[in-house]
């Protein structure tokens, strides 16, 4: 006799190695987003204190080899070359995903999926729409909005969201690595100017070798770091945006371990394994630079930030984060349970999806990236942009906060619940449940 099926679930708990593993992610990502924080504000105050010249002339510095077209300035730097080890974790993380993590089912990744699509589509409609009169190559700027800061969003949810179930802390994270994703080929796609052929095909050689060493599972620093290190160089001169070659050599990493490299005991897969390097060096370095450098801009009293945000592009980015993130994340997840006739996860409703969808409107480090590609570092309209890009970032963190820690306080016995071990097998009874 046939087994009755249960009925599905959108935003389940899911298992507990995978929660194990997401609640140490964002742990490091928290810490990373005080940092970010605390390297924009430095920023902020410097570049609208006596002194901002000085930053200036610090953003300014060209260090490098003239010789190999590598004299950049320390803000290039920091956005060509820290950013990529930002997106080589995030590649890292998004295969490992869909590898070896819950995603690999696709009907649990149906969900995250289609949030990021519906959290990149409907932002960029809104912004088009506000910014389509202002002129002067503002619809160049489409894509600014699309993105959420991993970052900054897990700094805010863990601030205020200590009691909201695992299953949303999930979600938020995985929404994020496949919208940064998105972003990341926006940005192969439509920003990339003066395209080189030449070194774009060079590039495959050390890629390619970088792939067969990794997937012969070796780890030794000094054969793979120069591979890593001359396939960015050469994505760069060939004019796509060298933070793509961080996402190419992190899917390049296998994630399931081989039983020939010495079986389960052999210790951590290479996925793992650089993930565990890394990430402190992203979240922890890499992305506060890229903040301190990228959000330095002379606002000029409360004058000088009515005119940027009276720009048709920065109205559209504000619009864009606050509401277009929160339409665009919500119907889409709703269009999948619609669809799907699955229900929302009993522990769960739709506030809690609501709240998630508007702390998507955190878009600050690729954000930022993108305004300096679409208008050019240092141009007043990139300066509008990152004014916007900070309004509606507060904007959707204030907004959500109110409303996930009102929800927290609701969930304050779910996450009670997902404590208790009353066998000490190391496992919550929770995630030992059927249907789970």
């Amino acid at each position: 006799m046939a087994q009755p099926t249960s009925p599905r679930r959108l935003l389940g708990r899911g298992s507990w190695p995978e929660a194990s593993r997401i609640a140490e992610i964002l742990r490091k990502e928290t810490i990373g987003g005080a940092l970010l924080l605390a390297g924009a504000v430095l920023a902020m105050a410097w570049a609208n204190s006596p002194w901002s010249g000085a930053y200036e002339d610090l953003r300014d510095t060209k260090v490098g080899p003239g010789a190999l077209h590598l004299d950049l300035t320390l803000a290039t730097w920091a956005a060509d070359g820290l950013l990529a080890v930002f997106f080589f974790v995030a590649g890292l993380e998004l295969k490992r995903e869909f590898v070896a993590g819950d995603l690999r089912d696709p009907r649990r990744a149906a969900v995250p999926v289609a949030a990021a699509c519906g959290g990149v589509l409907v932002p960029a409609l809104v912004y088009t729409a506000i910014a389509a009169g202002a002129g002067d190559g503002a619809a160049k700027g489409w894509a600014i909005p699309t993105a959420t800061d991993i970052a900054f969003a897990l700094a805010v949810l863990a601030v205020i969201g200590r009691h909201l179930p695992s299953a949303l802390r999930t979600f938020l994270l995985t929404l994020a690595v496949v919208d940064d994703l998105l972003a990341i080929t926006i940005i192969a796609l439509f920003y990339t100017s003066d395209l080189e052929i030449g070194p774009l095909l060079l590039a495959l050689v050390p890629l390619g070798a970088f792939t067969v060493l990794v997937q012969c599972r070796v780890r030794s620093w000094w054969l793979l770091l120069p591979l890593a290190v001359v396939t960015w160089a050469l994505v760069h001169e060939s004019g796509v945006h060298a933070t793509v070659a961080g996402v190419l050599l992190g899917f390049a990493v296998p994630v399931i371990r081989s039983d020939r490299a010495g079986g389960p005991d052999a210790g951590p897969g290479l996925a793992e394994h650089f993930e565990h390097r890394f990430r402190p060096l992203s979240a922890g370095v890499a992305v506060p630079v890229f903040a301190f450098f990228a959000a330095g801009v002379s606002v000029g009293g409360l004058s000088g930030l009515g005119d940027s945000l009276s720009d048709r592009v920065a109205l559209g980015i504000v619009a864009a984060l606050v509401v277009g993130k929160t339409v665009g994340i919500t119907l889409a997840t709703w269009l999948v349970a619609r669809f799907t006739r699955a229900d929302l996860d009993s522990d769960l409703n739709w506030l809690d999806v609501l709240g998630l969808a508007i702390l998507g409107g955190i878009g600050f480090t690729v954000s930022l990236l993108i305004g300096e590609l679409a208008f050019g570092l240092g141009s007043e309209r990139d300066d509008h942009v990152k004014v916007a890009v900070l309004t509606g970032s507060l904007l959707a963190a204030a907004i959500a906060a109110v409303l996930l820690g009102l929800r927290s306080r609701a969930h304050r016995s779910i996450c009670a619940a997902e404590e208790v071990d009353a066998d000490a097998d190391g496992v919550p009874d929770v995630y030992q449940s059927a249907d789970r």
